[in-house]
């Protein structure tokens, strides 16, 4: 019953979204994403196990076997949503005076927000939701492949900023934007340094320097940011309702900051967070669906589809929405797990194949896992690095008194590092911890960013400084 008042809500929604808004759409069929995909999760899980798509869950009392790639549900409903969202978001385009007539390279630049519109089709608009829709696509399709043939980490590490191709070419050809700012106090240095070069003949005009094109490696920079948020989150991952839940959470800080560029930001800033919250809703909806199963005590697992899906999803949101940066922000306790996880990474000190947190049986609690490094060593100039980390209680290090030799040490990740900071806890409890920290420390860096940054810069797209 409760199925069907959601159903009518969401067609009411989108129906009267004609009328009003797009972001009243997204909401519409954000509902439907959660139906369609709460709906579906059970019903397909045991065709997933039949076909092999399963994992034990080696926390939980007996290791049950689960469904795995659930991801996958999600992300394809998604994709779907995306497809049938579009006439809704250009209706107001969708006229005949806008149809043909040799007008089609006439464009204009601004999403649909409120009152009817006759304007000729945004062709520019279509293009960035389609690129977006393709460069998911092929994110997919690559999760979709990790999960079936288990791809090393070093063949798809750069794979996502090929399916980000399509992405960065529309980029280039609509917005092509490629400057950034030069803080406020830098600006008076540079701005002598280009005097002192005029004076010595090195430059023929002094010019005043607010921004750097960072041209190419801009580009370079997205790519990157392509690679780094799929593969974040799935190293941020192994306990129930971690990768989902930090995707909810990025996805709601999103929302934050998009609605205050909305609320409060000029009509060009306005129209390109209204882009990112078309995306971001309708995300939210398969996601908390997803959640729903995922959560302690798991149903399923996501898989790395719905890893490499979240991921792209912010990379897309962040590069076609222009805050790229503000978003690598909020992927602050990513950014430090990874840097916090390079060691073992990069085989400085023995890295096992899971890394998960060890599960007690007796008491159901989590302890921190263990790397062996009695049989595999550390690199010997990282031993005197690791004995800082254990003084610094940043990791926890089991030391042979007689020898002096480090035998063992916890598994480098934020997930174990909860765990020597506050003691055996249970899975559900570690998720919600690290998701409070995830929130708080996302929430914090907005904060820094719209205030201390536009001190610092300034300016900032929600006001100036002066």
């Amino acid at each position: 019953m409760l199925r069907k008042l959601l159903f009518l809500l969401a067609s009411a929604l989108i129906f009267y979204s004609r009328h009003s808004s797009v972001v009243v759409a997204a909401v519409g069929f954000s509902i439907i994403g959660y139906i369609v995909t709460d709906y579906l999760i059970p019903r397909v899980g045991p065709s997933f196990i039949k076909i092999g798509l399963f994992g034990k869950d080696l926390s939980k009392v007996g290791k049950p076997v689960l469904p795995e790639c659930i991801g996958a549900v999600s992300a394809t409903v998604y994709l779907f949503i995306m497809f049938f969202y579009i006439p809704f978001i250009f209706y107001r385009y969708l006229v005949t005076v806008t149809s043909g007539g040799g007008q089609r390279d006439v464009t204009v630049d601004q999403w649909p927000t409120d009152g009817p519109s006759y304007s000729v089709f945004p062709h520019s608009r279509l293009s960035e939701y389609l690129s977006s829709t393709l460069c998911l696509e092929s994110t997919i399709l690559l999760g979709i492949a990790d999960d079936l043939f288990d791809i090393r980490w070093r063949h798809k590490f750069f794979l996502p900023a090929v399916a980000a191709i399509p992405l960065l070419a529309v980029y280039y050809i609509d917005f092509g934007v490629t400057s950034v700012l030069v803080p406020g106090f830098m600006q008076q240095w540079l701005n002598q340094c280009m005097t002192f070069l005029h004076e010595k003949g090195i430059v023929e005009t002094p010019s005043n320097i607010t921004s750097i094109d960072l041209k190419g490696l801009y580009y370079m920079y997205m790519a990157s940011m392509a690679i780094f948020c799929p593969n974040s989150i799935n190293i941020l991952a192994g306990i129930n309702g971690l990768e989902v839940g930090q995707s909810i959470v990025l996805g709601f800080l999103a929302l934050i900051n998009d609605t205050l560029y909305v609320t409060l930001g000029n009509e060009t800033t306005k129209n390109s967070h209204i882009f990112s919250i078309v995306l971001i809703i309708p995300f939210l909806g398969v996601s908390m669906a997803l959640f729903k199963w995922n959560k302690w005590p798991a149903k399923v697992f996501v898989g790395d589809t719905y890893c490499y899906f979240a991921g792209m999803v912010f990379a897309v949101v962040g590069i076609q929405g222009h805050f790229a940066k503000t978003m690598l922000l909020l992927f602050v306790p990513q950014i430090i797990n990874f840097i916090y996880s390079v060691p073992q990474l990069f085989n400085l000190v023995f890295c096992p194949r899971h890394r998960l947190p060890k599960f007690n049986e007796s008491d159901g609690l989590l302890y921190p896992s263990r790397a062996n490094l009695k049989e595999s060593p550390p690199k010997g100039f990282f031993v005197p690095i690791l004995k800082v980390l254990g003084l610094c209680h940043l990791i926890d290090l089991e030391i042979d008194g007689k020898t002096g030799q480090i035998v063992s040490c916890s598994n480098m990740t934020i997930i174990n590092l909860m765990l020597v900071w506050f003691g055996p806890m249970r899975e559900d409890k570690l998720c919600n911890l690290i998701l409070g920290c995830q929130f708080m420390i996302g929430f914090a860096a907005l904060v820094l960013r719209h205030c201390v940054g536009s001190i610092i810069f300034q300016h900032d797209n929600l006001w100036t400084i002066k």
